[in-house]
């Protein structure tokens, strides 16, 4: 059971460690650590995508800032309290790790497979040059009763066909990981930067309507 769990929600990067590690949080003993990993696009942009990861899996005392690394693992959620609000944290919680030597063509070194339900309505818009989008958040489900919510952005005929999804709908998903960075503004003078973590959609198939997914997600 837990491995056909584990199979809806896969994620695979091959990318140059750009941090340290910065520690996260420890369960029964075993700690976790942060680092963000920069992985190339066709575009030649970059995307930096942040790894949790264990002790037990790579030396976490080590600088290992230019190498490249090879994972796989799963793209998860967690809400964090801050100011009187949830904030929707994303990372890769990598299972798999291993230096490489060679880093393979870039639409070959991020690519991710979600198996979910629809949670929310789907945003439909365009652009101001017509190009359209449709935001999606998806919930995919963990053992032991947990789901991630994972935002997904679609673009041009996958936009116009997801925004036909109705809420509980099932739905397969195939991208890649990307970061965006954006502007929020806080008063006339003062601006904050964040980054987005989100998956861009290349495919999606939706199948018939189900309520079966885990109605625990607060904005």
């Amino acid at each position: 059971m837990v491995d056909k769990v584990i199979e809806n929600n896969r994620v695979s990067i091959v990318g140059e460690v750009v941090s340290d590690f910065r520690y996260s949080h420890q369960v029964y003993g075993e700690g976790f650590y942060m680092v963000d990993v920069a992985v190339s696009r066709l575009s030649d942009l970059t995307d930096v995508v942040p790894l949790m990861v264990s002790e037990r899996l790579v030396d976490v005392t080590e600088c290992c800032i230019g190498r490249l690394v090879e994972v796989s693992g799963q793209f998860r959620s967690y809400n964090r309290h801050e100011e009187n609000r949830n904030k929707l944290i994303l990372s890769v919680f990598v299972r798999e790790w291993q230096f490489v030597d060679i880093n393979p063509e870039a639409g070959k070194t991020n690519q991710i497979y979600l198996d979910g339900f629809i949670c929310k309505a789907p945003i439909y818009r365009k652009t101001p040059l017509g190009r359209e989008i449709a935001d999606l958040l998806v919930a995919v489900n963990r053992p032991y009763g947990k789901s991630d919510y994972i935002p997904c952005i679609a673009w041009g005929r996958n936009a116009r066909f997801a925004s036909t999804f109705e809420v509980g709908g099932k739905i397969q998903i195939w991208g890649r990981v990307q970061s965006r960075d954006y502007v929020k503004k806080i008063s006339e003078d003062e601006v904050e930067k964040h980054v987005a973590y989100e998956v861009s959609v290349s495919k999606l198939e939706v199948h018939s309507h189900e309520q079966d997914y885990r109605e625990d997600y607060r904005d």
